[in-house]
């Protein structure tokens, strides 16, 4: 039994229908499942991902109405996004020059190509070359982004905390991940910076948890721009023993949660990050056809009888 990779992750944006515009036009990813937060069905809760919604490539936001995040520990700090080759970082650099978005320059982090960059909330990205994939890409087909360049899914996913112990025992001991390497990366705030890198299943790319080191940054706060939790992949076989570990491990969680397009369970590490586990199954086709994902609002069944009460509370997104 063992995690697979990076399941998805949510965010937290302000401005919903500007961040529609932003991943679906600037970025070329696919609006695959346009719902509501299920704690609180005031929020969208939107899924941009692959061509065909893969697990592993969904990034998703909660839409709240909240300041801007302050930046530092104890929180998750930049998402990788992978693509292809060298060449889309290239063209990535310049697509984002022509747009105005925010970006640095191409340069070689842990032995990847890599080209940083946030959104308009200053959301923090790396695009990430991946040029032999675990999985095939799925390009979606009506992009505005040619398919060879498109997004083919997240990883890695850095965190910031100010000690290293604690992370890595829940990590080691509990989820199961290994240590792999360490690599240094000025870059990502405070000179000297340390990253450990851990990874799940097969490895690679999309199976990584990068764990900076930053004792001297201040806690941060959440709000728009920052991450809200990071999921990692399992299957529904797997599931329950998931579950059933996390409770002889001592770990408090949510117990198993039904979110209908997948099953969860939710605990925090010793810094207050909060770690999703998911299931693969049954994924965003349970209530749309692969043709038509996104295009209307979907509730999950539990949902449906306030269909009239939730989409008056929702604004437009376009």
């Amino acid at each position: 039994m063992q995690l697979e990779g990076i399941h998805h992750l949510t965010a937290v944006t302000a401005k919903a229908s500007a961040n529609h515009a932003f991943y679906t036009r600037t970025l070329g990813m696919r609006l695959v499942k346009k719902t509501v937060n299920q704690d609180d069905v005031s929020a969208y809760h939107l899924f941009y991902a692959d061509g065909i919604a893969a697990p592993g490539s969904d990034l998703t936001f909660f839409d709240w109405p909240v300041p801007a995040e302050w930046r530092g520990t104890n929180s998750i700090t930049r998402t990788g996004l992978r693509v292809a080759s060298e060449a889309s970082l290239g063209w990535w650099a310049a697509r984002f020059g022509e747009l105005n978005v925010s970006h640095g320059e191409v340069v070689q982090r842990d032995g990847r190509g890599t080209l940083d960059f946030e959104d308009f909330e200053g959301q923090r990205f790396s695009l990430i070359e991946d040029s032999a994939p675990r999985e095939p890409a799925h390009p979606w087909l009506k992009s505005p982004v040619v398919a060879e360049h498109q997004i083919m899914g997240l990883g890695p996913i850095t965190l910031s905390v100010p000690e290293l112990a604690p992370t890595d025992a829940v990590l080691t001991k509990v989820m199961k991940m290994r240590r792999e390497r360490d690599y240094a990366a000025v870059e990502l705030g405070g000179t000297g910076t340390t990253v450990h890198v851990y990874a799940m299943g097969a490895g690679g790319a999309a199976a990584e948890l990068h764990v900076a080191v930053e004792p001297r940054l201040p806690r941060a706060r959440p709000g728009a721009g920052s991450v809200h939790h990071v999921a990692f992949r399992t299957t529904v076989k797997d599931y329950a023993a998931w579950a059933e570990r996390l409770v002889a491990l001592g770990m408090g969680s949510s117990g198993p949660v039904n979110r209908f397009y997948f099953q969860s369970l939710y605990f925090r590490e010793p810094n207050g990050i909060l770690f999703e586990i998911a299931t693969d199954e049954p994924g965003f086709t349970a209530d749309e056809s692969m043709e038509t994902l996104g295009e209307k609002l979907s509730l999950p069944p539990f949902l449906e009888a306030r269909r009239t009460e939730i989409e008056a509370g929702l604004r437009p997104l376009t």
